[in-house]
């Protein structure tokens, strides 16, 4: 296996890049995706998210409010690491048993985290951190576009985030997606010859 831990902003394009990465073959390990599992009615988040908000979080299809959460925690840190505190570990246990069944394997195997910071790679075994960039206002413009956000709940979603610069840091390769699709496929296929050359003849 070969790990390539993928993060970006939100509006910056990271799964745009990923559906690119698996039509060349990557086995992808989503964190949003996870999230949603741990979060659904029989999964292990479920309750004690329910007994630590209570049951304004609750739809009505017994199912988690994602919007009513989203608006309890988003400027509340407090709140934010309570939550971040149930439902990551649960995140981080699914992605490290993913892992290991995939380990074995010659994938190119993509983690797409939202908040991976450097213990990921370490935790994870990535060979590579990858980092799909674009202006804060490219960003805020995308999401009003394409997601119909507000302006202002966009911009309030996109400097709430960790800073671009620090994001960056991070990377071992950074894809710019402050363009066209045709940019971005360059880019990807940019990325995609990277990612070759750094797994070597032995994992071909």
């Amino acid at each position: 296996m070969f790990g390539v831990g993928l993060t970006g902003g939100i509006g910056s394009g990271k799964t745009s890049v990923t559906d690119r990465l698996c039509a060349r073959g990557a086995e992808l390990v989503d964190a949003d995706l996870i999230v949603h599992e741990v979060q659904r009615p029989e999964g292990p988040a479920y309750q004690p998210i329910i007994e630590h908000f209570g049951d304004a979080v609750r739809a009505e299809d017994g199912s988690l409010d994602r919007p009513a959460i989203a608006r309890l925690v988003f400027n509340d840190p407090k709140a934010l690491g309570e939550l971040n505190g149930i439902v990551w570990p649960l995140v981080a246990a699914r992605m490290a048993e993913r892992r290991q069944e995939l380990a074995p394997t010659q994938e190119v195997v993509v983690f797409s985290i939202p908040l991976l910071r450097t213990e990921h790679r370490d935790r994870l075994g990535l060979d590579a951190i990858v980092v799909v960039d674009c202006p804060v206002e490219v960003a805020i413009d995308r999401l009003v576009a394409s997601r119909g956000m507000d302006r202002d709940d966009a911009e309030a979603r996109v400097r709430n985030q960790i800073d671009r610069g620090q994001r960056v840091a991070l990377a071992d390769f950074v894809v710019d997606n402050s363009s066209t699709l045709e940019h971005l496929n360059q880019e990807v296929e940019r990325l995609w010859s990277w990612i070759e050359g750094r797994r070597g003849p032995q994992d071909s």
